[in-house]
Parts: C-alpha cells; sequence; structure tokens
C-alpha cells in the first residue's frame, strides 16, 4: 500500500522535501503538526534512511505506522562523518526528549560522587548533577558499593568536608572565607585544615588528585605513585611517616584485590549487555579499568518502536558513555552494533576467556536488574503486571486470545471413596471465587481419575455450550500427558469445541515441575524463578486447596450422619436435618429433649437423648 492523504494529511508536502534530502551521513527530526520534535534519528545515507518510512508501509509495525501518520514535517542535519551524527542525535534527544525514542530511564535517584569545582574541592554525594559544579562519577546504583568506595578514600586521604568558600589572598598573604582556626575533623585526622594554611594548595591538589585517580580506577598508578613517597620517606629516615604510607598502601591493595576480576591487562573498556521483552529493554554497562570493576550501571527502556536489541544498544551506549564520562575506547558487547561506527569506539563480541567472563558478569547483573524492576511493578501496579504474565501466556503457547479466563480442574478421593472434582477460574490473573465450581462424581464407580476428570469437564462445558456461555480461553488440568489427552478427547472429539488446553505436572515431591501444551503434549520450557510460572503454580495449588477441602467435608459429613443413622428410628433426612440445625454430633448430645424436639417431633428426641447419653 502507498502512503496517501488518508495515512498522512501533508503526504503530498513530504514527499518534495524527500527530494531534497541528501545522501549523506546527517541526523533528521520529524516534527508533528504543532511543530514539536517526536522523532530524532542519525543515518549513514539521510535521503535513503529517511524515505524508507514512507515506503512499504503494510510491512511497518503498528507503532512505526502510528508514527508516519503523526508526521508533518521532517528537518535534517548534515555532519561531516558517522560519529559525528551519533553524538548530535544523542545530544538532540536529550534535547527534545522525542516521543517516539527510546530513552534511558531518568536516573536521578541515583548517587554521584562529585569533586567539586573550588579552588579547595571537596567529595560529595549527591543525586542531582545540575546542583554542583565539578566532575562527577558514577551513578552507583549499589549503595553499599558506593560507601565502601567512599571509606576508603576517607581512610587513605585526608580532605575538606566544610561548605566554607575558601580563598587564598596572595597580596595579603591570608585564607578569606575563614577564622584560620582548624576544626575538630582535623584534630581526628580527617582533614589537612587548609583553612588554616597547614597545607600548601599544591600538597591539598596533590590530594584532589589520587582521589580523582582512585574515582577513575587507576590503582597501579596510584600505587606506584605512593610507594615511591614511602620509599623517599624512609631514606629521609622519616620512618614513622612511611608507617603510616605502608599502612595505606595495604588498605588500597586490599580494596583493589576485592575489585578486581579478570586480568589487569584489561585496560579501560565498557562492558554492554542487553535483555528485552515486548515493552521493555533492560541495559547494563560496568566500567572496566585495570581488570577491576569500577561500577555497574543497569538502566530501564521502554520501548517505543518495536526496537531490536541491536538498535536499543545503539540508543544507549552514546547516553551511557557521555553520561559516566567514560575513557574507554573499546567495548564489549553480545552483538555487533552495525548503526555505531567503529571511529567511535572498538567493537569486540568476546567469545572465551576473561572478556568472556566480563561479558557473562555484566549480562547476570542485567538479567537480575529486569527481575527487580518486574517484581517492582508487580508490587505497584498489579493490573499492569498480570496483563503481561497473561500476554506471556499468549505468547508462549500460541493462543489465538488473551487468555482473560484460564479454568483448572482438579479430582479427589481416598481409594476410591467419596470422589469429587472442583474447577477454580482465574480472570485476569486472578482468582474468581464466584466461579469456582464443585462436583461430586456420578458415573465412575473406583479410583479412576482419567474417567473422573472426563466426566466434570464434559459436565462442565456441555452446560456452558447449551447455555451459550462464555467459554474459557486456556483449560489447564492437574496432571499429565494422560489427563491432557482425556480432555482433548471430551473437548475436541465430543463437544467440538475450540479452547485451548495445558497441563501442569508434579515432581516427585508434589511441586509442580512443567507445562504442556499442545497435542500431542509438549513441554514448555519455564524457569522455576519465572514470573509466569508462580502464576501457574498458584492456579495449581488453588485448584487442589479447593478440591481437598471439599472431599474433607464431604467425607465428614458422611461419616456424621453415619453415627446418626445407626440409631435404631433415625434416617438420612433426619440425620441430615440434625447437622444442618446443630453442625455436630457433639453439639447434638448437648442439647436437651425440649431442644431435639424443636428440631425433629418429641417421639424422635426421647430415641436421640437416651441412645446419646447412654453411649
Amino acid at each position: 500500500m502507498q502512503i496517501d492523504s488518508s495515512v498522512n494529511k501533508n503526504i503530498e508536502h513530504i514527499r518534495l522535501k524527500l527530494k531534497t534530502i541528501p545522501e549523506s551521513p546527517g541526523v533528521y527530526q520529524h516534527l508533528d503538526q504543532s511543530g514539536k520534535v517526536i522523532y530524532v534519528g542519525k543515518a549513514r545515507n539521510l535521503h535513503s534512511r529517511v524515505s524508507s518510512y514512507f515506503t512499504n508501509y503494510d510491512d511497518k509495525s503498528a507503532k512505526i505506522k502510528m508514527l508516519v501518520r503523526h508526521i508533518h514535517d521532517i528537518r535534517v542535519t548534515v555532519v561531516a562523518t558517522e560519529v559525528d551524527a551519533l553524538l548530535l542525535e544523542n545530544t538532540l534527544i536529550k534535547q527534545y526528549q522525542p516521543r517516539y525514542n527510546s530513552m534511558l530511564k531518568d536516573d536521578k535517584t541515583y548517587p554521584y560522587l562529585c569533586i567539586t569545582n573550588e579552588e579547595y574541592p571537596r567529595l560529595i554525594v549527591t543525586r542531582d548533577r545540575t546542583k554542583s559544579n565539578g566532575q562527577y562519577f558514577g551513578p552507583y546504583p549499589n549503595g553499599r558499593v558506593l560507601h565502601e568506595l567512599q571509606e576508603i578514600i576517607r581512610q587513605l586521604f585526608t580532605y575538606r568536608t566544610c561548605t566554607k568558600k575558601l580563598h587564598f589572598n596572595p597580596q595579603t598573604g591570608k585564607m578569606e572565607g575563614s577564622d584560620n582556626r582548624p576544626c575538630m575533623k582535623h584534630q581526628i585526622g580527617l582533614c589537612g585544615a587548609p583553612c588554616a594554611m597547614l597545607v600548601t594548595h599544591q600538597q591539598y591538589m596533590a590530594t584532589i588528585e589520587n582521589i580523582r585517580r582512585i574515582l577513575k580506577g587507576d590503582f597501579n598508578d596510584i600505587l606506584a605513585s605512593m610507594k615511591n613517597e614511602m620509599f623517599s620517606l624512609a631514606d629521609h629516615l622519616r620512618f614513622e611517616e612511611a608507617e603510616q604510607m605502608k599502612q595505606r598502601i595495604h588498605r588500597l591493595e586490599m580494596y583493589q584485590s576485592r575489585s578486581t576480576v579478570v586480568d589487569s591487562n584489561i585496560r579501560d573498556v565498557d562492558v554492554y549487555s542487553v535483555l528485552s521483552d515486548d515493552k521493555y529493554a533492560y541495559v547494563n554497562m560496568m566500567r572496566v579499568k585495570n581488570g577491576s570493576i569500577i561500577y555497574s550501571f543497569s538502566s530501564e527502556i521502554r520501548k517505543q518502536l518495536d526496537e531490536t536489541d541491536e538498535e536499543i544498544l545503539a540508543t544507549a551506549i552514546p547516553q551511557l558513555h557521555s553520561q559516566t564520562e567514560s575513557s574507554a575506547t573499546e567495548m564489549l558487547l553480545p552483538m555487533p552494533v552495525n548503526d555505531i561506527p567503529d571511529d567511535y569506539m572498538k567493537q569486540t563480541v568476546p567469545s572465551r576467556g576473561d572478556r568472556q567472563r566480563l561479558m557473562e558478569l555484566s549480562l547476570r547483573n542485567v538479567r537480575s536488574f529486569q527481575h527487580q524492576c518486574n517484581h517492582q511493578r508487580m508490587l505497584t501496579d498489579p493490573e499492569s503486571a498480570s496483563n503481561a504474565l497473561l500476554e506471556r501466556i499468549q505468547k508462549e503457547l500460541h493462543l489465538k486470545a488473551l487468555p482473560v479466563n484460564i479454568e483448572c480442574f482438579d479430582n479427589s478421593n481416598i481409594q476410591g471413596a467419596f470422589p469429587v472434582a472442583a474447577m477454580v477460574r482465574f480472570t485476569n490473573g486472578k482468582p474468581n471465587r464466584g466461579e469456582y465450581r464443585k462436583y461430586n462424581i456420578k458415573t465412575v464407580k473406583g479410583p479412576d481419575d482419567y474417567a473422573s476428570m472426563a466426566e466434570v469437564i464434559y459436565r462442565r462445558y456441555k452446560r456452558l455450550s447449551d447455555e451459550g456461555k462464555e467459554l474459557p480461553q486456556l483449560l489447564i488440568v492437574d496432571g499429565g500427558k494422560g489427563q491432557m489427552e482425556v480432555a482433548h478427547e471430551v473437548i475436541v472429539n465430543q463437544l467440538h469445541l475450540d479452547i485451548p488446553i495445558a497441563g501442569l505436572a508434579k515432581d516427585d515431591r508434589h511441586h509442580t515441575s512443567e507445562l504442556l501444551y499442545g497435542y500431542p503434549p509438549q513441554v514448555i520450557g519455564l524457569k522455576p524463578n519465572d514470573q509466569l510460572f508462580h502464576l501457574l503454580e498458584r492456579i495449581q495449588n488453588e485448584v487442589h486447596r479447593f478440591a481437598i477441602s471439599f472431599h474433607k467435608d464431604k467425607r465428614s459429613k458422611a461419616t456424621f450422619r453415619s453415627q446418626l443413622t445407626d440409631i435404631p428410628g433415625i434416617g438420612e433426612k433426619t440425620a441430615q436435618d440434625l447437622l444442618l440445625r446443630f453442625g455436630s454430633v457433639k453439639q447434638i448430645k448437648l442439647q436437651s429433649i425440649d431442644d431435639l424436639a424443636k428440631a425433629v417431633g418429641q417421639s424422635k428426641a426421647k430415641i436421640l437423648y437416651n441412645y446419646l447419653n447412654n453411649q
């Protein structure tokens, strides 16, 4: 289908615009009718890339069709290289926040370490990069790592934490903004007291430079520098200071050993991994320097145009590289990202060795982050989480319709005695107790679970079909292949209905172990920690609980009735009336003759009273 005015009212203007777009690298912007930028993209060939939005319309995804319908004008910027296009695209996305661009989730809640831009800098923790001028390191999603890093820096170096506006005036030779008296932190060895000029500006800035090196992960350089200083102090017979320096070196080496995960020959790389589902993508970035992980940062991205994992990385990498002020020139990736030019950063897709170990570690981080995000959504928006699980069931089982209503059956009996069955219905992923049903098995003699399952399924769906009521979008039987084949025989061959059938099998410990689907039944691979697996497990446990409860109730009432019907002159109907009125044989025994007479008459009351009280 060619795009015409029925799809986009401004298509003629757009066609004229397309003829003027050059075949050069650059950045393009799609604008809506109000002139607002709704999408920003980059391209090696602007003409080819922008024109592709307006060809083969029927083959486009629903979200891209929506974008195309809202494009009113196009703006392009030609640049010299693909790297320039990549950087400009990143800048424009930050500037305009376009509706149809996938962007990193706002990270303002994560803390940074900042070396302030002051004459005598401080090291502070901040969650807002706009409040302080200075050099930022992070973000640090893991508070434990941040506090451990702060602690090791505090143990190694003395620096000021006060908020005084210090300025040394060379004309007067005095420190302005201070009363020139060292505070308590100097007394306990936490500050060199530049406010009292007990350290020179050069000495203080050397300390700040060492802190900067640690935050950048330059452990080897700073350790070498500290060792040289230790030897120099020893040569000048300043043994006490040399011992203090030795202790600092030991602390830093201990911290480095805990941070090192691979060979220190891996000097300066960024590691990226990505996982995605239908609506969200999750990206992890790890900064690695000299074999040590400086920090690991994960971010959530809401998909806008059904982007692939490669497209997500092409968007996220420049943003993360800029946001973290990374100095890396090489990145490890799970797949090549063609939209990122080689001139920007060297790409490596590792297959073995230490680089592969880093890739696996990043993937574990992003998988954990995805689980946290999904769990948080379930807590804050249960309805959305339920819909997501139902969509996953539909996708995993290739169902025609979303399984809004799921019904599950289970049998219960003891060696064929008191056979019953139960059905539960889950609507939108939640128990719909008003639709639960109990069944007394009527046609089956002895302990035959298959025949019992066939009876109740036939009764349930024959009635729904005859009454024209809505059928469930998924039927689950509590059992394996045998129960599923019984259900298929009844549903398809006897009732000629179209209801998808699944089975939930249990292991030797009677725990839900696997989901089966199709005919013949096939195992659907689900991990035990999967939220979808937990939903199915909850359905199976609920129907089992309901069936057992019904079976116990029936067995208990039958036992009570048998105790009463053993009394000469008391029949089944009288026993049932007594139990309904008084609840149990024990309560009946506590009644007076007059109370019993009100329920069953004077003559039967005397028989009951005498029999029960003479037992």
